[in-house]
């Protein structure tokens, strides 16, 4: 089974976020701030509505939370959130957040792929990118259904399937209206300029993936860059985002 073979990847992703760690103190300080918004185009969640209705009194965990801004919101709807992430560097920038927002909530050190945690202990978890496209799905989706209790939820925002079906190799250029991929086996993504390792799936490898491991899918969320939108990726323009979705949202509930 691959949930049995070492986790290669981990330290050159760890390494990776780790060297941002000083870069991302400012984006998440801007975050952790402002109103809810989602991935590289910041879409509103009022407009996005990833959120469960109501998650006050909710157990959540937020798996790869970087600098924990979205457990910073769930705090602050009344949620009891924890956040989990291997990267030393984005803890600690979790840890600095947490002081000047006096918002406290317990940050672990680990990955999501092998997670220290009790099982059934949460009835919300959540990624926005973090173990969504840097941990092994056929790893990290089976621990997440340990952890969540009876009809608890998942939800995990990434990188949409045409989107990376559409994106060149190399840096530079953006994507464009031309496959430049095979959908067929796409898992585990490495690019020749970028030591780090992605994770996508396709929709129906997604769909198996979560109902072997007692999901019943409940959504999927396409999102779109709103007129006026920028981000500072380079790898997708605001107009090919307004064509096509670039990030996709999966909901899933645990049976």
């Amino acid at each position: 089974m691959m949930g049995t073979r070492p986790i290669d990847y981990l330290r050159a992703n760890v390494d990776a976020w780790q060297a941002r760690q000083a870069e991302q103190l400012a984006m998440a300080r801007q975050r952790w701030a402002g109103e809810h918004c989602w991935g590289i185009f910041s879409v509103p969640e009022s407009e996005a509505r990833i959120f469960p209705d109501s998650v006050a009194g909710m157990d959540t965990l937020e798996l790869g939370c970087g600098t924990a801004y979205v457990s910073a919101w769930l705090a602050r709807l009344g949620a009891h959130p924890v956040g989990l992430d291997p990267t030393p560097g984005q803890l600690a920038n979790a840890f600095q957040l947490q002081r000047e927002f006096d918002l406290a909530f317990p940050l672990v050190r680990a990955a999501a792929e092998d997670v220290p945690l009790r099982e059934g202990s949460f009835d919300l978890i959540i990624s926005e990118y973090g173990a969504t496209i840097w941990s092994d799905p056929y790893r990290w989706i089976p621990e997440a259904s340990r952890l969540l209790r009876s009809g608890g939820e998942l939800v995990f925002l990434g990188n949409s399937t045409l989107l990376m079906l559409c994106i060149p190799d190399v840096e530079g250029p953006a994507a464009g209206r031309e496959l430049v991929r095979p959908q067929l086996g796409m898992h585990r993504f490495e690019w020749p300029d970028d030591p780090t390792v992605e994770f996508h799936l396709s929709h129906g490898n997604w769909i198996r993936l979560l109902r072997t491991h007692d999901f019943d899918i409940e959504d999927l969320i396409e999102l779109h860059a709103s007129a006026g939108a920028t981000t500072g990726y380079d790898f997708v323009t605001a107009e090919w985002a307004q064509r096509w979705p670039h990030e996709e949202v999966w909901r899933a509930r645990k049976r």
